[in-house]
């Protein structure tokens, strides 16, 4: 079983799981990540500097050290989805999804099927025309994973039905845009954590949220999230400088003895 589908089966099993996101478009951060115990890496190409290039390079690097890689595209353009499965990701997270009539169309674009995906045998996702078409056109749709993101206030109405659109596979909770959508300055005002509540209760897909660094998962965990993303790479960066400086400076508190 690839990576790939592995993750899949892992997520639709409601398995819980944790990964994070990658900012810096470079094969060598998904490397190291990857080779280490997270369950999965997700390149942020909504909110970092990813085209389609530093996409298929950091790609690449995955299955170089067997870890899935899903990506947050900018967009649900069914051609931006296209480019992310092609060059071999996991699954794409969809931002600001709304309706169950976009989710089914995302579903639809995400798979070989009339009006859906075109096909493609010879990108890398199809092994580069080493793998016969139709044995890859059959199994395919055991390799991709489509997470809605709900982070509007229309998506939280619709949360029920999104995910129980077929093909949809999990439902990622944007805390940070529900609280601009419903007008708070923090996310975790007690209002978007009862928000929050609402749409981990919904059935027909797993449900995930992203917490923030050092922030508990357990009780979330509780409330019926199966999968996790916590941090970044930069996070990552910015947090160890600050531990190696808090370790190594001197305390501007303690007298020294003579």
């Amino acid at each position: 079983m690839t990576p790939n589908a592995r993750f899949k089966q892992r997520l639709t099993a409601r398995e819980p799981l944790v990964g994070c996101f990658i900012k810096t478009p470079h094969p060598i951060i998904i490397e190291v990540l990857g080779a280490g115990p997270l369950d999965f890496l997700v390149l942020d190409a909504e909110h970092a500097a990813f085209d389609r290039a530093a996409i298929d390079m950091c790609l690449l690097a995955a299955r170089a050290v067997g870890v899935a890689v899903l990506v947050r595209v900018p967009d649900d353009a069914p051609s931006t989805l296209l480019n992310a499965l092609d060059c071999g990701a996991a699954g794409v997270v969809v931002p600001h999804v709304t309706s169950v009539e976009q989710a089914r169309a995302l579903a639809l674009a995400m798979h070989y099927r009339p009006g859906g995906r075109g096909i493609a045998g010879t990108t890398r996702a199809g092994g580069y025309g080493m793998r016969p078409l139709a044995e890859y056109r059959r199994i395919a749709g055991e390799e991709v994973s489509l997470i809605c993101q709900i982070e509007d206030r229309e998506g939280v109405d619709c949360a029920a039905g999104i995910a129980a659109v077929d093909g949809v596979d999990g439902l990622f909770l944007g805390r940070a845009d529900l609280s601009v959508s419903y007008g708070f300055a923090d996310f975790n005002d007690p209002e978007i954590t009862r928000i929050c509540d609402t749409v981990l209760a919904v059935q027909g897909a797993a449900l995930g949220l992203f917490c923030a660094p050092g922030e508990p998962v357990g009780p979330w965990r509780q409330k019926g999230a199966s999968f996790v993303i916590s941090g970044s790479d930069h996070s990552f960066l910015t947090q160890g400088a600050k531990d190696l400086a808090t370790a190594t400076r001197p305390d501007p508190t303690r007298k020294e003895t003579p």
